[in-house]
């Protein structure tokens, strides 16, 4: 009876035991996102762009649709970059591209004949 007894307790602190130090174990921390502040400030820069060229009449609906398409397609390429939790240069090369090209498109679609009706 009494060996029944300390078995028990034994096994009730060792189940006490066991869940403190489950508890006390530290969790790892959230992966980390790669930083691509460059990259993000562009995007910021053209969306202003579009955003005043839309105000002032320079842009028609048509030329603002496909440009914010072509911003929409950067910032999926900036995340499928981001995805493994790296960005490689090759990656920031090819967003980097693609924003060169958007800057143009902005630029151009500015300064032609056409204006918002």
């Amino acid at each position: 009876m009494k060996s029944t007894r300390m078995l028990v307790t034994a096994l009730v602190l060792g189940l006490f035991c066991g869940t403190i130090i489950a508890q006390e174990q530290p969790t790892p921390p959230p992966p980390r996102t790669p930083k691509t502040p460059r990259i993000t400030k562009r995007q910021i820069n053209q969306q202003a762009r579009i955003r005043q060229g839309v105000k002032s009449g320079e842009l028609t609906k048509g030329e603002t649709r496909r440009l914010e398409k072509e911003q929409a397609k950067i910032q999926h390429d900036k995340k499928i970059a981001k995805a493994d939790g790296k960005v490689t240069p090759q990656e920031r090369q090819k967003i980097r591209r693609e924003q060169n090209k958007a800057s143009r498109d902005i630029y151009r679609l500015k300064h032609n004949e056409r204006v918002q009706k």
